[in-house]
């Protein structure tokens, strides 16, 4: 059995496009932890690990707070983790809060699709005008 590959912080910052800084700040927050330290005292991170500030990552232009990241990664964490898949009454509550989680994605995502629309026609008609000038 192979042992899962461990990165330094700056290239797990690297693959993610998240500072130093800001991946500690995440750390400090409890939405990610490094999964071991190495003998010198280094953060080494996993793939899960990667995987889990690319969630954080792409909650964050959706303007989601850090206790709603911190909570839809409980949720995450619950239905995927280790200790098994939960049952009954535990997993449809489950369920539900992600469902909610993802039907505000969806709202936020359509928002900013029609402020990026509104955008784009403003620069239209400024090239509209500069090429008339």
């Amino acid at each position: 059995m192979t042992s899962e590959r461990r990165m330094q912080i700056g290239e797990v910052a690297e693959r993610t496009g998240l500072s130093l800084r800001t991946i500690r700040h995440y750390e400090e927050v409890g939405l990610v932890a490094p999964s071991a330290r190495s003998k010198g005292g280094f953060r080494l991170y996993t793939e899960s690990d990667v995987e889990r500030l690319m969630v954080i990552r792409r909650m964050k232009p959706l303007d989601f707070s850090l206790e709603e990241m911190r909570d839809l990664l409980q949720v995450t964490d619950r239905l995927t983790g280790a200790g098994g898949r939960p049952a009954g009454e535990e997993f449809r509550r489950l369920r539900e809060r992600l469902d909610s989680y993802r039907a505000v994605a969806d709202a936020r995502c359509e928002r900013l699709r029609a402020r990026l629309e509104m955008a784009e026609d403003f620069a239209a008609t400024l090239r509209r005008l500069r090429a008339g000038a």
